[in-house]
């Protein structure tokens, strides 16, 4: 299997592309664009949009004539067609997804730790001082 297809594999599977992108800031890391055109370097930022800005990046013409050296350039995310990151920064990105499964926390609705909160009856005592559902007090 080669590092494309594990990555593939993996990242749809278990984790969000966005939070892979937002764990490999400042990591290397290559885009290829749809129009073949490479680029090497380290992320800066990513935004929802998938937009990347990149730093001390080489870029690579479609044919892999032409290098040029880059100081930073942006990438609009419509254009782009693959991703590759180091597999380390997808171990790091499932040690984070393992730890905020843990916590418990977006586990749907529920009460709060302190026993408050959620969804039902029982939270507010609006509408109830005279035993009723509510409305007018």
């Amino acid at each position: 299997m080669t590092e494309s297809q594990f990555l593939l594999e993996h990242t749809t599977s278990t984790m969000l592309p966005l939070s892979l992108l937002h764990t490999a800031a400042g990591h290397p890391m290559l885009v290829e664009l749809k129009n073949g055109e490479t680029f090497n370097g380290h992320l800066v930022n990513c935004d929802n949009w998938m937009n990347l800005t990149l730093r001390e990046v080489i870029q690579t013409s479609p044919d892999g004539d032409r290098f040029w050296r880059l100081p930073e350039c942006y990438i609009k995310g419509s254009t782009i067609k693959y991703l590759n990151v180091p597999e380390e920064i997808v171990d790091m990105v499932k040690e984070e997804e393992s730890r905020r499964q843990a916590s418990g926390r977006g586990r749907g609705r529920g009460g709060r730790e302190n026993g408050y909160g959620g969804r039902g009856r029982g939270g507010s005592t609006r509408g109830q001082s005279r035993g009723g559902r509510g409305g007018r007090a």
